[in-house]
């Protein structure tokens, strides 16, 4: 079976108090990104126990400790009949960008084997097995725009429709890892809750939601301010940093991007919601 896990967009994020069990709370909402890797899921050879092969982007770390193959491990041990598999993975969305892009692979990891092996998870339950992986895990399985609260694994339903909205994302080469961006943030609630804020037009955003973590980012890495002044200068509608890492994307409500240019290290994505 081959599936296309898409990253995710944070609309808003703040960080509103450390959790007594070591976490934080949060209040952002998540949109779907139509920016894919590729993932394959196929028996594996006789004899052989399941495993992974990555391309495209390289993934530090341990394959055997991938989590698409933790995902499929998981799902493994509470349902023995499952044959090993190899997994082939081609990453294309960046690492330590804020997009999500290794919770996708997770989440649709344990969908596509639910589906392919006929295991009848229902939504909840899948959603029960992705928050094991991850915090964010979760949102993929229904992968829908939410209001995401508690550790970002707890969803409210949001109206919210962007269909048709140009948006760019901008990738300056640089990882940021989860554990540096929480270092430097310090927790506090919104001056507006985030609901509210989004029921105004897109003009307004600009003045009414941010990401904290952008604050809290910006000193040590100027870029991610000027990639965003540089968006706007192409007529963005909206622009932001997405979630704890360095992509920092633009929305157009009703026009089109002016010119940009970006250096080569840079990867851009550009499409519609």
């Amino acid at each position: 079976m081959l599936i296309f896990p898409n990253a995710k967009l944070n609309l808003g994020l703040y960080v509103t108090q450390r959790r007594a069990d070591g976490f934080h709370s949060l209040e952002s909402v998540f949109l779907p990104l139509p920016w894919t890797d590729a993932l394959e899921i196929l028996p594996a050879a006789p004899g052989q126990p399941t495993s992974i092969t990555l391309t495209g982007r390289p993934i530090p770390g341990d394959p055997a400790t991938n989590l698409c193959v933790r995902a499929y491990e998981l799902l493994q041990a509470d349902f023995p009949q499952l044959p090993p598999a190899q997994l082939y993975l081609h990453k294309i969305v960046p690492i330590g960008a804020g997009l999500g892009g290794g919770s996708a692979d997770a989440a649709f990891t344990l969908k596509a084997t639910n589906e392919l092996f006929g295991l009848g998870l229902s939504t909840e339950s899948l959603e029960s097995y992705a928050r094991r992986l991850g915090s964010d895990c979760a949102f993929f399985i229904r992968n829908q725009p939410v209001l995401a609260v508690e550790k970002g694994d707890v969803f409210e339903e949001i109206e919210l429709s962007l269909a048709g909205t140009t948006c760019v994302v901008v990738y300056p080469n640089l990882h940021i890892s989860t554990a540096e961006a929480y270092a430097r943030i310090t927790p506090k609630k919104p001056a507006q809750p985030l609901r509210e804020a989004l029921a105004q037009p897109m003009a307004a955003w600009r003045d009414t939601i941010s990401n904290d973590f952008e604050t809290a980012l910006t000193p040590a890495y100027p870029v991610l301010a000027e990639i965003k002044q540089q968006l706007y200068a192409a007529g963005a509608t909206y622009a932001s940093l997405s979630g704890s890492g360095s992509a920092v994307y633009g929305l157009w409500a009703d026009s089109q991007p002016g010119p940009m240019s970006w250096p080569a290290e840079y990867t851009v994505w550009q499409g519609t919601l």
